[in-house]
């Protein structure tokens, strides 16, 4: 049952985007729609479910000197795979996304959780961490790609909702990342405190 309450912790009390604002960087990169930040974020949970699974299971036999490099060669192997999944198979999102997707190796949520969570706890216990973590973060990022195409080009998952003449062209650019991503954060914000 307590595993259970790690995997809600990374919707709401520790979500990456909303609430501890890390991997900024894809988060205001790839989510100019919604398939974009769904994308991004699904490839991050799988990265952080195979990362944590790993590394629970070889935390006992790293050494504590090259902890983190090792870390890093885990989740890079991961991302590896990731990758050329989506080159063979979505080669359209693996276009879309381009950088963002070899980033995911230095996302601090994937290495945050492999330190903080993966290296100290059970297997189950950790794949339900990534799981949680990843889906929270997959959330966010379709949520602000969902109101920056919204807003941005009246549409949303490439469905056309309204005009696209009524759109304001700000919200696809890297500025409508920033003021979208500031008002979600703060209405967020706004919901936990009442």
């Amino acid at each position: 049952m307590n595993q259970w309450k790690n995997f809600s912790k990374g919707f709401f009390k520790e979500n990456a985007v909303f609430t501890l604002l890390l991997g900024m960087c894809p988060t205001l990169g790839v989510t100019s729609s919604a398939i974009n930040g769904l994308g991004m974020g699904l490839a991050t949970t799988f990265v952080l479910v195979m990362a944590n699974l790993v590394i629970s299971l070889i935390k006992d036999v790293i050494p504590e000197k090259v902890r983190i490099p090792a870390f890093i060669v885990v989740i890079a192997t991961f991302v590896t795979i990731v990758e050329m999944l989506m080159q063979a198979y979505v080669p359209a999102l693996y276009d879309s996304l381009g950088l963002f997707i070899p980033l995911i190796v230095v996302n601090c949520i994937v290495l945050g959780r492999a330190e903080a969570f993966a290296s100290k706890n059970s297997v189950g216990a950790s794949i339900v961490d990534g799981l949680g973590m990843g889906l929270g973060f997959a959330m966010a990022l379709t949520l602000l790609g969902s109101v920056r195409e919204l807003l941005g080009s009246g549409k949303l998952f490439d469905i056309s909702i309204y005009p696209e003449d009524y759109g304001m062209l700000v919200f696809v650019l890297a500025p409508g990342a920033f003021i979208a991503l500031g008002y979600m954060i703060a209405i967020i914000d706004k919901m936990k405190k009442a």
